[in-house]
């Protein structure tokens, strides 16, 4: 990988993402929506239209003048589904245009009838029932905050919204590590659930960024004023304190909660989306200034660990988990054995998009920390 530091990386890495990938509209993919924040993010920053119009572009061609998403199911009851609605809001701020509207209409409208558990919690799937699980909140929570903030305000919706967080958190924490595991189980039936817990077994890494970022996107979308702000962000504390004890030499595990197991890796997409909720926690005011510059010194790691460069100049980011989950599928059961057995590979769209972010993150702390102690 780079012994050098990379500056200014988000733009390279994008730019090859871009050209090895094209336009990303195959299908209805939370993966998308990963790269696609981080586009808008290096827009925001770079102010090369460019990577607005690789948004555009690609929603353009898998939604339709009505605003009917194609690949996108709502009877699957699925919040995976709903991580791309932050694109459609953000190009109706951009354009106007009523069929970006009426498509985050339709994926808000999930929410309404999207299964819970008993205390009011979403259910990840409808296929996975009962069961909450930590990268739900990243796919969905942000956008619920985001459509109120473009069409509401719905004080009530707000609420649910923070509401899922806060139990996301109270099922998922193991008390004897202080980390979330990956998923709950209310029934307590699932092999992967302990019986008398309903927790998984482990604190799988990019499962907890996925918290984490959830945390952050979400502090920043609800109000101060909100009854659960105060409780989100003492949790979003209380995890960012926790995380930075447990990095190996600047990042994270694949398994957090087991380190020193023989199979245990580093792994870049954690490592990415943990970076990019802390630096940008810091730069709201709502981490210690000295939490941003531990998660700055993470991302130098970052670089240092994953990010990689092809004898043709290509850029890519490495050591990425494939995918994992609970359940739904043979060997799933939430064991470490299971976590270390996933494939791992480079340019992946999660860890490509989750460096993105980070990066862009980290290049408004280097310009903007200077001088000040946030």
């Amino acid at each position: 990988m780079l012994t050098e530091y990379l500056p200014h990386s988000a733009e390279k890495v994008a730019d090859c993402l871009i050209k090895r990938e094209g336009l990303l509209n195959k299908k209805w993919s939370y993966d998308y929506g990963v790269v696609w924040r981080g586009m808008e993010m290096l827009y925001a920053v770079t102010g090369d239209k460019r990577y607005y119009d690789y948004i555009a572009n690609a929603l353009d061609g898998m939604i339709d003048e009505e605003g009917n998403p194609a690949g996108y199911s709502l009877e699957a009851y699925n919040l995976d589904y709903l991580c791309i609605g932050r694109q459609l809001i953000y190009l109706y701020r951009e354009t106007g245009k009523e069929k970006y509207k009426r498509a985050s209409a339709l994926l808000r409208s999930q929410l309404e009838n999207q299964p819970r558990t008993s205390d009011g919690g979403f259910w990840h799937k409808k296929v996975y029932p009962f069961q909450m699980w930590l990268d739900g909140q990243h796919m969905a929570i942000p956008f619920y905050l985001q459509y109120e903030a473009a069409f509401g305000p719905d004080e009530k919706a707000r609420g649910d919204a923070a509401k899922q967080l806060i139990l996301a958190y109270r099922h998922t924490l193991d008390p004897d590590t202080g980390l979330p595991c990956h998923g709950w189980d209310e029934k307590k039936r699932q092999i992967w659930a302990d019986p008398e817990t309903g927790r998984a077994a482990h604190a799988w890494g990019r499962a907890v960024g996925w918290y984490m970022t959830a945390l952050a996107d979400s502090l920043e979308l609800l109000p101060k004023e909100n009854d659960h702000f105060g409780n989100v962000l003492e949790i979003f504390r209380e995890l960012s304190e926790k995380l930075l004890s447990v990095r190996q030499d600047g990042v994270w595990l694949q398994v957090l909660d087991c380190p020193g197991r023989v199979g245990n890796y580093p792994e870049s997409s954690a490592s990415c989306l943990i970076t990019y909720a802390i630096l940008k926690g810091a730069r709201l005011g709502l981490l210690p200034g000295d939490n941003g510059r531990e998660a700055q010194k993470s991302f130098e790691s970052i670089q240092r660990h994953f990010a990689g460069r092809m004898k043709n100049g290509e850029y890519f980011i490495g050591k990425c988990c494939q995918g994992a989950g609970l359940g739904g599928a043979s060997g799933r059961d939430g064991s470490f054995d299971y976590y270390i057995s996933e494939n791992v590979n480079s340019r992946d769209l999660k860890a490509t998009g989750a460096y993105i972010q980070a990066a862009c993150e980290e290049q408004i702390w280097q310009e903007g920390r200077h001088g000040h102690d946030r």
